[in-house]
C-alpha cells in the first residue's frame, strides 16, 4: 500500500493560503468565531485552515473565501484559457489538413 505524500511545495502553498485568509479576517475585525459562524463551519474547522493544514476540505476553503467576499478571487484557478501547456499539447493534436467534404447520402443531385 503506497503512503501518499504532499509535495512541498503544495504544502506551502496551502499553509499561504491559509496567511491569506487569516489576514482578511483580521482585516474586517473579525473573530474566529464570527468567520466560523458566516461560513456555517466549527471554529476548530477554521483554524485548521488559516494554519494550513493540508486535511481541511476544498468546499470549507471556498465557502470560508465566500463569506469573506473573497470567492470571485477564485475565477483564475485552474483557467482553461490561462492552461499553456495543455492548448499547446491540443493543437498538437489536431489534424494537420481537413478532409474533402462529403456530401450526406441524403443530398441528390439534380
Amino acid at each position: 500500500m503506497s503512503k501518499f505524500e504532499i509535495p512541498e511545495q503544495v504544502t506551502e502553498q496551502v499553509a499561504q493560503l491559509g496567511q491569506h485568509i487569516r489576514l482578511a479576517r483580521i482585516r474586517r475585525g473579525w473573530s474566529v468565531a464570527d468567520l466560523a459562524s458566516k461560513a456555517g463551519i466549527n471554529r476548530n474547522t477554521l483554524s485548521a485552515l488559516e494554519l494550513g493544514k493540508p486535511g481541511t476540505a476544498v468546499g470549507v476553503c471556498f465557502t470560508v473565501l465566500w463569506a469573506l467576499g473573497l470567492d470571485r478571487t477564485l475565477n483564475g484557478v485552474a483557467d482553461p484559457d490561462a492552461d499553456l501547456h495543455g492548448k499547446a499539447l491540443e493543437a498538437a493534436r489536431r489534424p494537420t489538413r481537413a478532409g474533402k467534404p462529403r456530401k450526406a447520402s441524403e443530398d441528390y443531385d439534380f
